[in-house]
């Protein structure tokens, strides 16, 4: 009776699972409670044996599991069981998580380019910049990118003395440089206007004409004063022609 009571004090256990506990009528119940105790496990030698085929197949599973570990994840080591030892959930559950660990990491790297996909790039980066060898790709690389970080900070600076937004396109930044570029050269032609006295584009074309035909005589003309009077600058030429009088 003290077996039978502890018996029952494990199924009426809040860890007892629910399978395992059902109350039941019957002589030994019968036989219990003349006695004052109560009883509910008749039901439990089909249970028992239902878990004992369990157990067994669990010894079956985990031997599948290992051969599909082995072909999933060679390199991953799982500890030969012995016969007589059993085999527990836990050891189970660590086989299955090494294999959905290998699926999921063989998904992330389903997303990796494929080695026609790099070929195709490479060559197509060799077009795009002339490169006739596979040993010129880096060199030229390397080049691309220096020459790429000089134009962004010309393009930056541009933008900041330009005044314009970070954001406008480099057609915005020609145009407004060629917008200056016309606002300087209309004040360099006015200038030039001013310095000649004429407001005359003809006017100034003469005037050029003419001091092409004047200077080259009244150069040769100094350069003969300057050699008849033995002196070498023109300050010179007027004191000289002076005492000579």
């Amino acid at each position: 009776l003290k077996v039978l009571s502890r018996i029952d004090s494990i199924l009426r256990s809040p860890r007892a699972p629910p399978l395992i506990y059902r109350r039941s009528k019957g002589p030994l119940q019968n036989y219990m409670k003349e006695n004052g105790q109560e009883c509910g496990f008749e039901h439990l030698p089909p249970t028992i044996e239902m878990w004992a085929d369990q157990l067994m197949a669990l010894k079956d599973l985990h031997r599948s599991l290992r051969k599909l570990c082995l072909e999933l994840v060679p390199w991953h080591t799982v500890d030969p069981q012995d016969n007589g030892e059993s085999i527990r959930v836990e050891d189970l559950q660590f086989i299955v998580d090494a294999i959905l660990e290998e699926i999921e990491n063989k998904e992330k790297n389903s997303q990796a380019p494929s080695s026609p996909t790099l070929f195709a790039i490479v060559s197509h980066f060799q077009k795009l910049f002339d490169v006739n060898s596979l040993n010129g790709v880096y060199p030229r690389m390397n080049e691309v990118y220096t020459k790429l970080g000089e134009m962004t900070n010309a393009m930056r600076n541009l933008h900041v003395l330009l005044e314009l937004d970070s954001s406008a396109p480099p057609t915005v930044v020609v145009d407004t440089v060629g917008k200056l570029c016309d606002i300087i050269n209309d004040n360099v032609t006015k200038q030039v206007q001013q310095l000649l006295g004429t407001q005359d584009i003809h006017s100034i074309i003469n005037k050029l004409e003419e001091h092409e035909c004047f200077f080259p005589p009244f150069q040769a003309l100094i350069q003969d004063l300057l050699c008849l009077l033995e002196i070498n600058n023109l300050d010179d030429i007027v004191p000289t022609v002076r005492n000579l009088k």
